[in-house]
């Protein structure tokens, strides 16, 4: 479509802002568009949209989540100092539609596409949209979700799913015998209980589990300990791999039998995609608790098992991954189900929400 023009807005976390290049991406190579993002200084944006060669403009918006009730009153007072700041870029840059993938500056600029009358187009990955997307979700022209029964939230909502890369899909099913892999991640940061777990379980959990092998994800903030931890096992070496970051998911993902992870909106996607078995440990203090109810609606679909944080134990976790691990049809059976949630066409049935909308 000649000369369009989209503004993307919001980020924060690689969960909003993976998808918003997906869809980026996807509106420029099948419609020619110039795409432009706006976000905030301390999110993942500020690095991965300009490596993407995509335009990015920041603006200032204060915290309101886990912050002080003095931050929340501050940020709520500059609140419409945002909103006109993001009415200057529009009336600049001129978008046909505005999508907001959720974030902190996904809030002012779509409440001011929603005064210049731009088309709005809101992004929700989670089961439960955060405060950004509910602030506006009655007033767009039109959402993008994930789970049917974030619908409510939102005005003429469709399910899409969540963007996700081709390879993922390709990842063939693996049917169980032979050597087991398990693969524990918990994003770039990795997930502290975890790994703090795992290193005390290892052990016993090769020793139940024959031909096991363990590739950890142990991220960037915390790694260090658990790599020492790991070391002072003695397992470190073809049956145990450690490393701060994993470079190659798709791979990995395909190597592996069950996964032990969080619940973000991307994981979730990924595991479906690839069609994989997980046991799932929601970060308890995600916005909304929305990891929670996204693992729940794996667990209610019989693609995952559920541990929450609080309640997770050296027996409890080894016990759940020993049954999964030694029982072929039931994980195979789970990885199934995980992959009836895949939505293989998520970027092109969104580019195409956006594209009705500018028609």
């Amino acid at each position: 479509m000649a000369g369009l023009r989209v503004l993307i807005a919001g980020g924060g976390t690689g969960g909003h802002v993976i998808p918003a290049l997906a869809i980026a991406r996807e509106l420029q190579d099948s419609a020619g568009a110039e795409v432009r993002f706006v976000g905030t200084a301390r999110g993942l944006e500020t690095r991965l949209v300009p490596e993407a060669g995509f335009p990015l403009q920041l603006i200032h918006v204060g915290q309101l989540k886990g912050v002080s009730a003095l931050t929340r009153v501050r940020t709520m007072a500059d609140l419409p100092l945002g909103v006109m700041r993001c009415v200057g870029l529009l009336k600049s840059f001129r978008p046909d539609v505005v999508v907001g993938v959720g974030g902190y500056a996904s809030g002012p600029a779509m409440m001011a596409a929603i005064l210049l009358r731009i088309p709005t187009l809101a992004f929700e990955p989670n089961a439960v949209p955060g405060l950004a997307n509910r602030m506006v979700g009655k007033r767009v022209s039109a959402a993008a979700v994930n789970f049917e029964e974030t619908r409510g939230y939102f005005r003429n909502a469709r399910v899409t799913g969540i963007p996700v890369r081709r390879e993922f899909f390709e990842v063939p099913e693996r049917m169980g015998g032979g050597g087991k892999r398990l693969l524990v991640f918990g994003g770039s940061q990795g997930a502290r209980v975890l790994n703090e777990v795992m290193p005390k379980i290892a052990g016993r959990l090769l020793e139940e589990v024959a031909g096991l092998e363990i590739v950890h994800q142990v991220g960037g903030r915390n790694g260090t300990a658990c790599l020492e931890a790991y070391g002072r096992t003695g397992l470190l070496g073809e049956r145990v791999r450690v490393q701060p970051y994993l470079d190659a998911m798709v791979e990995e993902f395909a190597a592996a039998d069950l996964m032990l992870c969080r619940s973000g909106a991307s994981t979730m996607a990924e595991l479906a995609a690839a069609g994989k078995a997980a046991v799932l440990v929601p970060f308890p203090l995600a916005a909304d608790d929305h990891q929670r109810k996204n693992a729940d609606a794996f667990v209610a679909a019989g693609a995952a098992e559920l541990i929450v944080e609080r309640e997770i134990t050296e027996e409890r976790l080894l016990g759940v991954l020993v049954g999964l691990l030694q029982d072929d049809a039931r994980r195979v059976a789970m990885g199934r189900r995980a992959r009836e949630l895949a939505h293989p066409r998520a970027v092109e049935e969104i580019a195409g929400i956006v594209l009705g909308l500018v028609r």
